[in-house]
């Protein structure tokens, strides 16, 4: 059947009946407008999401402080700017409010505030990409500062109008500096019919009419109230007599939802409908937008959602799900591309069994048949690596008479997200798909010792993290603490663990793993935001067919267990990336004339044209990329341009997390681009900290956890600190540089609310070149050491590599690696 998952080591009650989720391809709800892909702080610093994370989402529009602002230490507009336009982003919100330190914010009057305006708007009105910014000069009108949601309709009315002279005062003010500023608001922090009916017909009125309608939706009704808020303010809109206006649903969204990607399609499907733009709120730390890039480039499930979000083309069509504007439900949003003859089809939110019926195909598109490509994004945690979706099948399903072909779902799971790619069927069969067998154990179920089942993330506690059945065991905290798991396995083998944990203890964390009582290994965990912001540890056990206890004790430090994941290791990592599903540019066709390979046709390239592949790799290293391609193809990485031959294996470096690698080619057809492997490191060159030639205060700092006992540390903060390593280069050529750095450098501006981390930046140079500024996104701990690869050129030979920061700290250096990039 298509779609069906592998089996589960937990056992649920499938649904009687599956539930039904209709998708009508006639009815178009005009072009994919991937508004709800946007972030409140989802950058911190120029870097901090990296370029490779950011450009694949194509994010339509992000909300961060204005330059200088007070009440966060990074997140900047202007200069998170450089990296958003560089990578394809639409627009950026200015809360200009959040130039004050506190929260809510002083309340020191209109005369204050008003030559902070004047500062904002002068700065970003004299920036190249001025058009680009949306001023928005109040937020959260209705709590801050003019208390709009009291219930008293008399106070209500004096609170009203202060807040309306206000808004006209700041309007105009914005626009006597910049007379072209797009303004929003009024940017409440919920919806209040009484306050926004009032508010048009005073700034219709005025002359003061906000080009951007905003308000926040931050509760988990929104899921069913959101529909009716966004039908009561078209009808407001009709009664003042005001043409629709541009809506951004600036905040959006509960920690529960964040990183989870079968709550995060739900609200995007609610927004992509009513063609709004949304922004996720910021509940934790900036940069990581908002709980979808874990560090700064490793993609997570909810990225791998957005990802396919950004992956819709043509217009988007009516989707009909089960239940309508209900809490926690399986939902949907579908498009149709008539240009590529490609329908696809992103939904999740609930568990069990699902038959998805796609109705009005047109044959004059699609043929007879379509091949059905099923893929599952999990949740991998906001702070653990999801590999590129698994194709859980690929079918060729022939066309009712009717128009309707239906793909079979089963076994859903609620916390996923699910995507359906139909395309024409052609000749030939698409490639079998093999899922491994896999079984997820809750740690809430299993033997506990000397711990504690916390709930967490429910509907009623919408704010609380999220976790697999919305409970975990912490309070791991005794000599005698620990999770007896008990797993069955079908056959002898090797065994992916995967290990859903939290570690606030300020170090790395250890536990004792065993099976069956045996000798224990210890399994580290590195440090997370706190302990309920959940990780993922990777391991790798052998397990003989049949019962097993697994077994993890405490052992230094402490950590939370939130589920386990076992999956049987068949073969080494590998992943196919269809070529009609990349990002393009120029004019390539598409070729539906065989299904084979896997299964979705092949991309037509000529002269002028690209595709751009996004390609996950778990660690640092070498990797065999094959095209499987008609002709010889060139592929661009890191920089580098290499000549491929079809089926023919090249060993390429890739950077942990996702790697944009670009085809082009003269006349090919390319299918499919095969990556394989688990990051070899034969071949690349290693210099730990003791290497280096310091000077200028920069020294040797013993750490128990750095990979020889110390890193560099009192690295910069002067031009005389330096960190200088002699690498031999093998050839001249391209490498990547893989810097293994830490710090915890954070900055408390006076309240909690969020986790208010820094990020640090070194200066890397090669030879007598010019300085190459890199970013290095704060670790959670001085003791847990992350990696950022930076592409260099080096000559064969000896290479001098400095390291240094003048004006600030750089970070603590372990090691560096160096690769070149073509093996």
């Amino acid at each position: 059947m298509a779609g069906t998952l592998p089996a589960t080591g937990s056992s649920a009650a499938a649904a009687a009946d599956p539930q039904r989720l209709t998708v009508d391809l006639s009815a178009s709800e005009g072009p994919v407008m991937r508004g709800a892909n946007g972030a409140l702080y989802g950058l911190s610093d120029d870097g901090v999401p990296s370029d490779a994370a950011l450009a694949p989402l194509k994010i339509t529009s992000i909300s961060q402080k204005p330059e200088g602002g007070a009440q966060h230490p990074n997140g900047d507009a202007l200069t998170v700017s450089k990296s958003f336009f560089r990578n394809g982003g639409g627009e950026i919100n200015v809360m200009m409010q959040d130039i004050y330190a506190k929260w809510p914010y002083e309340d020191l009057g209109i005369d204050d505030y008003l030559p902070k305006v004047d500062k904002i708007v002068k700065e970003v009105s004299a920036d190249p990409n001025s058009d680009r910014f949306v001023y928005i000069p109040f937020n959260e009108p209705d709590q801050i500062w003019y208390k709009l949601d009291v219930s008293d309709q008399a106070q209500y009315e004096a609170n009203r109008d202060r807040f309306f002279r206000d808004w006209k005062t700041v309007y105009e003010r914005i626009r006597a500096v910049d007379p072209d500023a797009r303004i929003a608001g009024p940017n409440e922090a919920g919806y209040h019919t009484r306050l926004l009916r009032d508010f048009l017909a005073f700034a219709k009125r005025e002359n003061v009419l906000p080009q951007v309608m905003t308000w926040h939706e931050l509760g988990s009704g929104s899921l069913r109230d959101f529909q009716g808020h966004y039908d009561d303010y078209r009808a407001l809109e009709r009664e003042a007599g005001i043409a629709p206006l541009k809506i951004n649903i600036d905040e959006y969204a509960n920690r529960r939802d964040l990183s989870v990607p079968g709550q995060l399609v739900q609200w995007v499907s609610m927004f992509e409908r009513n063609k709004v733009y949304a922004n996720q709120a910021y509940w934790d730390a900036a940069g990581n937008m908002d709980g979808n890039v874990v560090r700064s480039n490793i993609p997570n499930g909810g990225w791998w959602l957005f990802r396919w979000y950004a992956g819709l083309t043509g217009d988007t069509v009516k989707v009909t799900p089960p239940q309508a504007n209900t809490i926690d439900t399986l939902q949907g949003l579908a498009s149709l591309d008539t240009s590529r003859r490609q329908a696809q089809v992103l939904l999740g939110g609930s568990a069990g069994d699902t038959d998805v019926v796609v109705q009005k195909v047109p044959r004059s598109l699609f043929g007879r048949t379509v091949t059905a490509t099923v893929a599952e994004a999990a949740w991998s945690g906001y702070e653990g690596q999801h590999a590129t979706p698994r194709v859980l099948s690929r079918t060729k399903v022939k066309i009712s008479e009717g128009g309707t072909v239906t793909v079979p779902l089963r076994g859903l799971h609620k916390m996923s997200a699910y995507r359906i790619v139909l395309t024409p069927g052609g000749t030939g069969t698409p490639s079998a798909v093999s899922t491994p067998w896999t079984g997820s154990y809750e740690a809430e179920d299993a033997a506990i010792t000397d711990g504690k089942v916390y709930t967490q993330g429910t509907v009623s506690n919408a704010n609380g993290y999220a976790a697999s059945g919305t409970k975990d065991v912490g309070s791991l905290n005794q000599a005698t603490s620990k999770v007896d798991f008990t797993v069955s396995v079908p056959k002898d083998g090797t065994y992916d663990l995967a290990i859903l944990y939290g570690n606030q203890s300020g170090t790395p964390a250890t536990q004792k793993l065993s099976v069956d009582g045996g000798d224990p290994v210890t399994v580290t965990y590195p440090s997370t935001e706190n302990w309920t912001y959940r990780a993922k540890k990777d391991l790798t056990v052998r397990l003989p067919a049949g019962t097993h206890r697994l077994t993890l004790a405490k052992g230094d430090a402490e950590v939370t267990l939130d589920r386990i994941d076992l999956t049987a290791r068949t073969a080494e990592p590998a992943a196919s990336y269809e070529a009609t599903l990349a990002d393009i540019s120029g004019k390539p066709s598409y070729d539906y004339s065989s299904s084979a390979g896997v299964g979705t046709g092949a991309l037509v390239l000529r002269s002028g044209d690209k595709a751009v592949f996004d390609v996950y790799a778990p660690r640092d290293g070498y990797y065999r990329v094959v095209p499987r391609a008609s002709a010889p193809v060139r592929l661009a990485l890191h920089g580098q341009s290499v000549a491929a031959v079809p089926d023919r294996p090249l060993r390429l470096y890739l950077v942990a997390g996702n790697n944009r690698v670009t085809v082009t080619a003269k006349h090919t057809a390319v299918r499919s681009l095969d990556v394989t492997g688990a990051g070899s490191t034969t071949g690349t060159l290693s210099y730990e900290g003791a290497a280096a030639t310091l000077a200028g205060g920069a020294r040797l700092v013993d750490s128990a956890y750095a990979s020889a006992g110390s890193h560099i540390g009192w690295l910069g903060n002067s031009a005389d600190s330096t960190a200088e390593f002699t690498v031999n280069a093998p050839t001249t050529g391209r490498y990547v540089l893989v810097v293994h750095y830490a710090h915890n450098d954070r900055r408390d501006n006076g309240h909690a609310y969020n986790t208010d981390i820094m990020s640090r930046t070194a200066d890397i140079t090669v030879g007598d070149g010019e300085p190459h500024k890199v970013t290095f996104k704060n670790t959670w701990s001085w003791d847990d050491y992350w990696t950022v690869g930076v592409p260099v050129d080096l000559e064969k030979g000896a290479n001098k590599v400095t390291l240094g920061n003048a004006g600030a700290w750089a970070p603590d250096i372990d090691r560096i690696e160096v690769g070149r990039v073509v093996g």
